[in-house]
């Protein structure tokens, strides 16, 4: 395994952090959020019915695999930004395994 330098990895869990604070936001909102203003959403319709119901029933599950999809693309893009990608540990493990 590749030694990280102690700020990066600190740089590198902030960075997570806030990833995955943004995302359960997002998701929070959409479940929650939507329920509570159910009254104000009403009035607007999304593939012919109302856009609460909508969410409610099929939106809020979208919204949530989605989440999924980008938070893994983000989560990759961080790995590589500081270093910490799976490619590059395999090529390390490989090289402490022939020692």
């Amino acid at each position: 395994m590749q030694k990280v330098d102690k700020k990066v990895a600190d740089a590198y869990f902030r960075t997570r952090t806030r990833l995955v604070v943004i995302f359960l936001s997002i998701g929070f909102l959409v479940s929650f959020g939507v329920v509570a203003f159910a009254e104000f959403f009403s009035q607007f319709k999304f593939l012919g019915v109302e856009f609460h119901y909508y969410m409610g029933s099929q939106g809020a599950v979208i919204i949530f695999i989605l989440c999924l999809f980008l938070n893994a693309v983000f989560s990759d893009k961080i790995d590589k930004k500081y270093g910490i990608d799976d490619s590059a540990n395999a090529t390390i493990s490989n090289n402490n395994n022939r020692d």
